[in-house]
């Protein structure tokens, strides 16, 4: 197993040229199988988490969020990014302190957003946003700042889908201290170049919830690391909503045939257990 500092200087070359896909496991079974599939680094995905505790997207404390992504880290050899949310506080001084317990549990990145969950004013106003971003900073600094920091603009998530606000929130936290950018929601490759140039030459994390473009023509387009977010879970989620639905209204069960054999994904939980 590597060590947490191994992890973190493998994560951060990864952002250094190139382009690589981040998966978002939402358990310890799916993380040690996309390890299995050789990629190079994990998330963890708020939604796909929540979603597993019965619960909505962004309703998971911080307590239970920061034991999940210590146990996804303990779970794999792979660097680990943590998905966490806005910070769990408003004010920076709370994003500093819950920054400084998310470091603790091992990860090799977080991201911070800039939603407020508040429909009626859904973005933090742009001097307030860029002060979280460099409260995290600090605190990531003062930990010994190996830990590689994603600044988000979640400007197309919570409708406004402005692509110059998002250019310039995305360069106001750059020069905050975010050594990766983000802007979830962003879809057409016109969005995405423009991104890419506004942030150069700090690396962009692509959002790619559906299908469409494929990691070449993303990589063409710029983009040093594509994520997936909670679609992986939601995938999962509709194989068994379908299942479920023609059980409880047709008496049915005839998605069963799509199912993985039982052999397989024991076989592979066996000898994975050999390797740890």
């Amino acid at each position: 197993m590597p060590t947490i500092a191994e992890k973190r200087a493998t994560f951060r070359k990864l952002h250094a040229a190139g382009c690589f896909v981040i998966p978002n496991p939402w358990d310890i079974g799916t993380t040690r199988y996309l390890q299995h599939l050789d990629f190079k680094a994990l998330a963890t995905t708020s939604a796909g988490f929540a979603f597993a505790r019965g619960l909505p997207d962004a309703a998971v404390s911080r307590d239970d969020m920061l034991a999940h992504i210590a146990e996804i880290v303990a779970a794999t050899d792979l660097p680990v990014n943590a998905d966490f949310e806005g910070g769990y506080a408003d004010a920076p001084e709370g994003v500093a302190e819950s920054v400084r317990l998310c470091v603790e549990t091992g990860v090799a990145g977080l991201s911070i957003e800039d939603s407020t969950g508040d429909k009626d004013k859904p973005l933090y106003d742009l001097d307030l946003a860029v002060a979280r971003m460099k409260a995290a900073r600090a605190a990531i600094d003062k930990a010994g700042g190996d830990v590689l920091l994603t600044g988000r603009a979640e400007c197309f998530l919570v409708g406004r889908p402005d692509l110059d606000e998002t250019v310039r929130r995305l360069k106001a936290y750059s020069a905050a201290g975010a050594d990766c950018l983000y802007a979830p929601g962003i879809r057409t490759p016109e969005q995405i170049a423009a991104v890419v140039k506004a942030a150069a030459p700090k690396p962009v994390n692509v959002l790619m919830p559906g299908a469409g473009l494929t990691v070449a023509d993303l990589e063409a387009l710029g983009a040093r690391r594509i994520s997936v977010g909670g679609t992986l879970a939601r995938v999962a989620w509709g194989a068994f909503i379908r299942a479920a639905k023609a059980i409880a209204s047709e008496g049915r069960f005839d998605a069963f045939k799509d199912a993985a054999p039982h052999a397989e994904i024991n076989g592979f939980f066996r000898d994975d257990m050999k390797t740890r």
